[in-house]
């Protein structure tokens, strides 16, 4: 069981919840350009930004209660760099005092609590990156998201690096590999998708896809 939804209090921020069912195989996580911080079995950790999928082992009944920070907010709550955390997954009491996890972590309703310590500590958007997310989602070239940004291509460089992990070119790769996953579950054709994503061909929305997801897209959809 799966179910997420936009979170009412804190913009560009979704609350998701899962419960692993019995039988369910390894999920596969791949990158979407945010950060998570992740109650899990009573233990609190933040999820970095991603470059390439993370497979995280199905153990039935595992539950998760979460919040997922998109259009670079998520550096600003917890204090560090966004390409601090790429790639790993850190407990969050490495960046939060242990107290205010440990609340959390012992919370009846952890989203709640995990909502309602996310709002002490929030730094609001960074309206340069909320464009910048917006922009890259769109497929807009480099140049011209700095200049819907009002920064120089150095300037966005170093910003986007510390609210979303990485770059620019690879936020929009990213990005770019969500719209195609987006189109590829309503049934679209592999080349129709690859078209309307913005790829060259189907050859390399394939290439990308193993990239990123280690995986095909066929055995990604499945």
């Amino acid at each position: 069981m799966y179910e997420e939804r936009p979170s009412t209090t804190l913009p560009y921020v979704v609350v998701w919840r899962s419960v692993t069912p019995p039988g369910g195989g390894p999920k596969r996580i791949v990158p979407d350009g945010c950060l998570d911080i992740i109650w899990r079995d009573g233990t609190v950790f933040v999820a970095g930004p991603d470059t390439t999928a993370q497979v995280e082992p199905a153990l039935p009944g595992r539950r998760y209660e979460a919040l997922r920070f998109g259009a670079g907010t998520g550096p600003g709550v917890l204090g560090v760099p966004a390409d601090e955390l790429v790639d790993r997954r850190v407990p969050l009491d490495a960046v939060w005092p242990a107290a205010a996890v440990r609340a959390i972590a012992e919370a009846d309703d952890p989203a709640t609590a995990l909502s309602e310590a996310v709002s002490r500590r929030w730094q609001g958007a960074d309206r340069a990156m909320v464009t910048l997310a917006g922009a890259a989602s769109a497929g807009l070239s480099v140049g011209s998201v700095a200049v819907r940004c009002g920064l120089s291509a150095r300037q966005l460089q170093r910003r986007c690096t510390a609210a979303f992990g990485y770059g620019p070119k690879t936020l929009q790769r990213i990005l770019r590999l969500q719209r195609a996953l987006t189109l590829a579950r309503s049934g679209r054709s592999f080349a129709t998708v690859a078209v309307d994503a913005g790829y060259a061909d189907q050859a390399h929305l394939a290439r990308e896809v193993r990239a990123m997801a280690g995986v095909s897209l066929s055995a990604l959809l499945r």
